[in-house]
């Protein structure tokens, strides 16, 4: 079972939602990663969040930096700009981790000693749709790109070894891929 989202992440969720009404009144589109990705696509907080993580395009930075300035947020020192904004309000950080297209239309990183190389395959697929948690609804990373992203980072980054808690993600992506499998083939059968 699940534990109920305590008061710092309802105040994580709120932070979210205002984080997006933000951008879409600024026509930017925001990808939710980590584990609050994981928790809008299973539909509830699994685990308390030190940060809410996200995806942003290079090219709508600056907007997305003015924008987030005029309600609040203050930057936060961290990876070049060119790589990943950082803001804090409230108490709450929130990462923008900048992302742009090669000329083969994939996703890449944007910045910093790794710029143009790709993230994994669907990983901003609309066809994944937006995450839901409770009447706060957003778009999310892939669930299957997050599992590569969480299985790989180790590798693409041995400064970041693996924790547990992304052991404990990837299990949980994975047991709600394979149900929804199973429940699509049901549906189709």
């Amino acid at each position: 079972m699940a534990p109920l989202p305590g008061p710092r992440e309802e105040h994580q969720l709120r932070q979210i939602a205002e984080t997006v009404r933000i951008a879409d009144g600024r026509g930017i589109t925001l990808w939710l990663r980590g584990g609050w990705a994981m928790d809008f696509h299973l539909g509830e907080v699994t685990r308390p969040h030190g940060d809410i993580d996200w995806f942003a395009r290079v090219q709508d930075a600056p907007l997305l930096a003015d924008a987030l300035l005029g309600h609040g947020y203050r930057p936060v020192p961290g990876p070049p700009p060119d790589l990943q904004l950082d803001f804090e309000k409230e108490g709450l950080e929130s990462s923008f981790t900048l992302v742009d297209r090669d000329a083969q239309g994939r996703v890449v990183v944007a910045g910093g000693p790794w710029k143009g190389e790709p993230w994994p395959a669907g990983m901003l697929d609309p066809d994944a749709g937006p995450g839901r948690l409770g009447d706060v609804s957003c778009p999310i990373v892939a669930p299957r790109a997050q599992i590569e992203i969480k299985r790989m980072m180790p590798v693409w980054d041995p400064s970041r070894p693996r924790r547990p808690k992304d052991a404990a993600d990837i299990a949980r992506l994975e047991a709600a891929l394979r149900a929804e499998g199973e429940r699509a083939e049901e549906e189709r059968g």
